[in-house]
């Protein structure tokens, strides 16, 4: 049921390297984004940002994402991303959290359809691999406006675009409306990626049908990171869930530093533990501990008193 390119989204503490081994471990994504990478600190040399340009294990497959208000630091930036092994580079239009909206990034760079442009065309100058944008439908719903934003930055010879299409002020409060995903994919010269609402297989069906260029999965890829082997139809049978569980603490403990073990493991694990009968019970022990052992320890209890939740049947 391979139906078209499958992409992680980007996703704040959770999108990197370790969520990137787990699902690599099930047949992995087509490609990867990064969490947001902040254009200043990376320009200013930040004390995290090694960390966050960590493309392990398959730089081939990951895009990095920055965001920014100021151009001079994004194109800086972007210049600097254009030197590592990667498979692109997207610009951030579209987060909507207020920390990065009232800073003039995100959702921001919607509001001037110039602005933006002017914003392309500088990084075009500097980046040669695959430059995108992803984008939400804008501060409103109105698809006319949407579509000549989108059309000033392929003008400027950007490469791709994703729309999550909600508007910057619903979040997650009412359905992705896949409708202008394939209404702008069909007016754009550039593929169109969509994103929204694929929890599991069922969604990615019904949502790819040859209309847009990929697909992007988020929390649907934290909650089941064997969701694009089961797109694919190359998952197993099973899986168990407490291998997996400690596997990516595993991998938390390798590949992030020690002061974002406990915010990206909770993350994490607000998801991933859906899959069980008692998450709601496991997520508040596994939050009062503040180390990876600790955590370990709480899983590991945990399967032995429900050994029945261990292994999960896919379909």
């Amino acid at each position: 049921m391979n139906l078209c390119p499958l992409f992680l989204a980007p996703m704040a503490e959770l999108s990197h390297r370790a969520l990137r081994e787990l699902i690599e471990r099930f047949g992995g994504a087509d490609e990867y984004w990064t969490e947001m990478i902040s254009a200043a600190a990376l320009t200013s040399g930040g004390l995290f940002e090694q960390w966050y340009l960590d493309a392990g294990p398959r730089p081939e497959k990951v895009v990095f994402q920055l965001f920014g208000s100021k151009p001079d630091q994004i194109v800086k930036a972007a210049a600097l991303l254009n030197t590592y092994p990667c498979a692109g580079i997207d610009i951030n239009m579209g987060c909507c959290a207020p920390a990065i909206a009232r800073t003039g990034a995100g959702i921001r760079w919607m509001e001037d359809i110039e602005r933006a442009g002017a914003l392309i065309a500088r990084l075009r100058a500097v980046v040669s691999c695959r430059l995108s944008v992803k984008i939400r439908l804008g501060l409103t719903e109105d698809f006319d406006y949407l579509l000549r934003f989108c059309s000033r930055l392929e003008s400027e010879k950007l490469d791709l675009i994703t729309l999550h299409p909600r508007t910057a002020k619903e979040k997650f409060k009412r359905s992705a409306r896949w409708d202008y995903v394939y209404r702008l994919a069909d007016c754009m010269r550039i593929p169109v990626v969509g994103n929204g609402d694929i929890l599991d297989p069922n969604d990615a069906m019904h949502r790819a049908n040859g209309r847009c260029f990929a697909l992007m999965v988020g929390r649907g890829a934290v909650r089941k990171p064997w969701i694009f082997a089961c797109i694919k139809g190359t998952a197993p049978s099973f899986v168990d869930l407490e291998e997996a569980a400690l596997l990516f603490l595993d991998f938390l403990s390798r590949y992030q530093p020690q002061p974002f073990h406990y915010s990206r493991a909770c993350r994490f694990f607000t998801l991933f533990c859906d899959n069980l009968f008692w998450a709601h019970y496991l997520k508040h022990l596994l939050y009062k501990e503040h180390t990876l052992s600790g955590m370990e320890a709480v899983l590991s209890r945990y399967f032995r008193e429900h050994e029945e939740e261990k292994l999960c049947r896919l379909p």
